[in-house]
């Protein structure tokens, strides 16, 4: 086990630089990737139902690894599993490009994408759990607000870049993702272990350490409402999956336009991100985030309705800015509301929710969209998530109250 030991001032902001750069250098590799695989399987396709298998391909490793992933944040150097979890990553990669190379069946990309969450299941609670120990919990909101900005500045430039390359060089951005992955490993090695480590190889039964994580958060209404809010409004209103069809058929905006569509809820996010580096959330939280969730939804129904790329990009921005602070919000009670000794494994539930709100929300949109229509997808999406926000103000009365974090 960790002990609960703060690190000290002059070394607890040297972690946080490599963190926050380590964290850039994997969320940079893994939107350029993201993009680049979405835009090469719905060409090669035209079906929606592939982008949506595209999300269930990574989102099944976060069910399937459950117990393992949150366990072995809390027995292990979460260093060492973050680092791991990288090399995956980047083996992921190479796995992908080798797949595009061979110009191989479309199916073959998916065991490829499967690896690729894998690394992913264990990457996103030992990050998670890691950062609480590196940073003094009266700056924490404020690391949490740096750390999403910094994940949203690599999801502005690596999307667009990643669309810019694949239009100018082809497959060959994949190698690209492969040696940034491979890059931020050290660097989250490099961060001096704050407290004493205590390695455990034993593992609960599966049961018993899902159910650990699953108790806590059920036991706190205001996590859970936080939690689930967020689960369902973006598992409905997502239309990440879909932004290739509308790149190709809609707006017709061909690799590059799809980069910059993918980065534009980022750009909203990066601004908001800012803000709250400089004014973090102190008062009426609870409002705030369902306002902001209400906003989210109302924005897919605007990019549902555009046929113009200016609109569609600002809805898109628009949908960034009102999902960054449900994000921060939902971070902070998770993290600082969890017992060290635990982090991990209700870190690896979290990240269930979340895997289930964005990848498998991109296998609800594609399977939407080839019953629906692209445009009647996500516009299904938008109201669905303005009708969750009605919902879960009557059924969390706490979160809606919330005051303060």
């Amino acid at each position: 086990m960790t002990e609960n030991i703060t690190a000290r001032p002059d070394s607890s902001r040297r972690n946080l630089a490599l963190f926050l750069t380590m964290r850039g250098f994997g969320a940079f590799a893994a939107q350029m990737l993201d993009v680049a695989v979405g835009w090469h399987v719905y060409a090669a396709t035209g079906s929606a139902m592939s982008l949506g298998f595209i999300g269930l391909a990574q989102f099944l490793p976060l069910l399937v690894f459950l117990h393992w992933s949150g366990q072995a944040s809390d027995r292990f150097d979460r260093r060492k599993v973050a680092a791991a979890a990288l090399l995956g990553q980047a083996a992921a990669s190479l796995a992908i490009f080798v797949t595009a190379l061979l110009d191989a069946p479309i199916w073959l990309f998916y065991p490829a994408l499967f690896a690729l969450g894998s690394a992913r299941a264990f990457s996103g609670p030992a990050n998670s759990a890691l950062l609480p120990e590196i940073v003094d919990k009266s700056a924490f909101s404020r690391a949490i607000a740096m750390s999403t900005m910094v994940f949203q500045t690599a999801t502005i430039a690596g999307p667009a870049l990643g669309g810019l390359l694949y239009g100018a060089f082809g497959i060959r951005v994949f190698l690209i993702c492969v040696a940034m992955a491979a890059v931020a490993a050290p660097l989250v090695m490099a961060i001096r272990w704050p407290g004493a480590v205590k390695e455990r190889c034993d593992f609960e039964p599966a049961e018993k350490s899902a159910l650990a994580g699953l108790r806590y958060i059920r036991s706190n209404k205001v996590v859970l409402g936080a939690i689930s809010l967020d689960l369902f409004a973006v598992l409905f209103g997502g239309v990440t999956a879909l932004l290739p069809i509308y790149a190709h058929d809609i707006l017709m905006v061909g690799p590059a336009g799809l980069g910059f569509l993918r980065a534009a809820p980022a750009m909203g996010a990066i601004l908001v991100g800012l803000a709250l580096t400089v004014l973090p959330l102190r008062r009426r939280v609870g409002p705030i985030m369902f306002a902001c969730v209400a906003g989210y939804g109302a924005a897919t129904v605007v990019f549902a309705l555009s046929t113009h790329f200016a609109l569609s990009i600002a809805a898109l921005a628009a949908l960034g800015a009102c999902d960054v602070v449900s994000m921060v919000v939902r971070q902070t009670l998770v993290q600082l509301a969890t017992p060290n000794e635990m982090r991990g494994r209700v870190a690896a539930v979290n990240f269930l929710f979340i895997g289930a709100s964005n990848q498998l929300g991109e296998f609800e949109s594609g399977f939407a969209a080839a019953l629906l229509g692209a445009v009647g997808a996500a516009l299904f999406g938008g109201v669905a998530s303005l009708v969750v926000v009605v919902v879960w103000a009557v059924l969390f009365p706490q979160l809606r109250k919330a005051d303060v974090l």
